[in-house]
């Protein structure tokens, strides 16, 4: 029987388009592909083998302690293949690996099949911009591609903060600085502190975790710099009262007139597989902040946006349902699959029998 072997059984999953492996001790390994989980056909593995596995991956300042540790996330990298976002932890006292891949090309928005008018939502000079969604729905691809846009069409200096990073980019007509948390920078919200002090225009911060890290983004985006960043939330106003409900009770109505001042759009993503054609697609809600909106955020009336959202002819708002619509439109997920994945099935069913008109394409 031929020895479990991480570097090969990597360069195979990368091969077959996996975007997530899963090791863990007594199963063989598993795949993610589509979002879909798969179980090869290959041994169980051992303990000995998935720790051996580990210290192979494992970089060289970590190699004494990583089996030891009970969670820590790592990048690996075969050249010419991949890079990996390694995560270590263990289960009932054993070691366990998720992996997910990263590629080194940087899709285009076009690539992803975005929507057009997210390029313009860039045009910022300064504010926050949110992409959110459940784990998995391409957040990260999203923002770097967003990053990559104003890299290649903008004179600006972006800073990363990420932990650990991910995309690699490549300055084109922009200057980008990427920072690493615990290794380059203590922790996110001081990356982002001293990000002000290194002439930044763009702050890519890679999660919005705690208290500290949204009030320091909040304070970048107050003092002329555009931040880019994301949290785990389904739609606009589960984004919005997320970022609120992480401060105190007292402190909240301040927080509140903040965010509606420098709040520029939310970007919140669905990854819908199609049966037919065998892949996902993306799905967007995308709010875009106007006098209204804002309105609506200081006097916590949040309900209203979701009306707004509905009439997406006006200020280049998409609301999930219309993004879902227009995929079916264009043959690319079928009715169905749009309605499994609709936070408003009725109404997207009034969709589809044509009761609203005047939508547009945001992919044209």
């Amino acid at each position: 029987m031929e020895e479990f072997n991480i570097i090969k059984f990597l360069k195979s999953a990368v091969a077959s388009k996996a975007s997530d492996e899963h090791l863990q001790v007594g199963y063989p390994p598993f795949i993610r592909k589509n979002g879909f989980i798969f179980r090869t056909n290959m041994p169980a593995l051992t303990k000995e083998v998935l720790d051996n596995a580990v210290i192979e991956i494992t970089p060289q300042n970590l190699q004494d302690t990583i089996l030891s540790k009970c969670d820590i996330d790592f990048m690996y990298e075969i050249p010419g293949v991949s890079r990996f976002r390694v995560n270590y932890n263990r289960q009932m006292n054993k070691p366990g690996l998720v992996i997910r891949n990263i590629p080194y090309t940087i899709p285009t928005l076009k690539e992803l099949q975005l929507p057009n008018m997210l390029e313009s939502i860039l045009d910022h000079q300064n504010g926050i911009i949110l992409i959110t969604g459940p784990t998995g729905c391409g957040k990260s691809t999203t923002i770097a591609s967003l990053v990559n846009h104003i890299n290649t069409n903008k004179a600006k200096h972006i800073v990363t903060i990420e932990d650990p990073i991910e995309y690699v980019f490549n300055s084109k007509k922009s200057i980008l600085s990427q920072r690493q948390v615990g290794t380059d920078t203590e922790s996110f919200s001081d990356g982002i502190k001293y990000a002000l002090r290194q002439d930044p225009d763009v702050i890519f911060i890679g999660e919005i975790r705690d208290k500290e890290t949204m009030a320091a983004a909040l304070k970048a985006s107050e003092t002329g710099h555009l931040v880019l960043t994301t949290l785990h939330t389904n739609d606009a106003v589960q984004t919005i009262n997320r970022i609120v409900d992480m401060f105190e009770e007292s402190n909240r109505p301040i927080i509140r007139k903040q965010l509606a001042e420098v709040l520029r759009a939310t970007v919140a993503q669905k990854l819908i597989y199609s049966e037919a054609n065998k892949m996902r697609y993306p799905a967007c809600e995308v709010m875009v902040v106007t006098p209204t909106i804002k309105d609506y955020i200081n006097k916590d009336n949040l309900d209203e946006i979701y009306s707004l959202l509905r009439e997406n002819n006006i200020d280049d708002m998409i609301s999930l349902n219309s993004s879902l619509a227009e995929l079916v439109n264009f043959g690319l997920i079928s009715e169905e699959e749009a309605i499994e994945n609709s936070n408003d099935a009725s109404e997207l069913k009034q969709l589809f029998r044509g009761v609203y008109q005047g939508t547009k394409s945001y992919y044209e």
